[in-house]
């Protein structure tokens, strides 16, 4: 059995990993049931509830190319702290992101550096996600990657 925090972890490398292969429904499926909340670099927020609504979201940004169905990018989750209330059933966790992102005509370079802080309830199976933020912060080229503007 692994320790609660190793189990919180991983769901947080799955999400990144999700991505990167453009598995956008697993993506989802790790959220449903929570929230999304993206606070952007403007000041802006947009919260994003539902599995339809998350489904939808990432559809719609998420530029998925014809050659692999990814995205070319590769996150880099790093920094992450994992605090486990008293109880054992909820949590918490901070961590940073670096999304970088290669294309035959786009050099191997960071695209954005983002923030995240989540919450998680555990259930009688496992851990999930009740809430992710994203914080974004470092903006570099997202043209490639991004259907739309943040």
């Amino acid at each position: 059995m692994q320790c609660d925090s190793c189990e919180i972890k991983n769901l947080i490398y799955r999400y990144a990993d999700y991505l990167d292969r453009g598995d956008l429904d697993a993506v989802v499926a790790l959220l449903k049931g929570g929230r999304l909340i993206a606070l952007m670099a403007d000041g802006g927020e947009s919260e994003i509830v539902g599995e339809q609504a998350i489904h939808d979201m990432y559809r719609s940004f998420t530029r998925l190319y014809e050659d692999n169905g990814t995205p070319h990018t590769l996150h880099m989750t790093t920094n992450i702290i994992v605090e486990v209330a008293e109880g054992g059933l909820s949590a918490s966790s901070r961590s940073y992101a670096v999304v970088f992102q290669a294309l035959d005509d786009f050099p191997l370079q960071p695209i954005i550096g983002v923030r995240y802080y989540d919450r998680f309830s555990k259930t009688a199976e496992s851990w999930a996600f009740n809430e992710r933020k994203i914080e974004s912060y470092l903006l570099g080229d997202l043209s490639r990657h991004l259907l739309q503007p943040i």
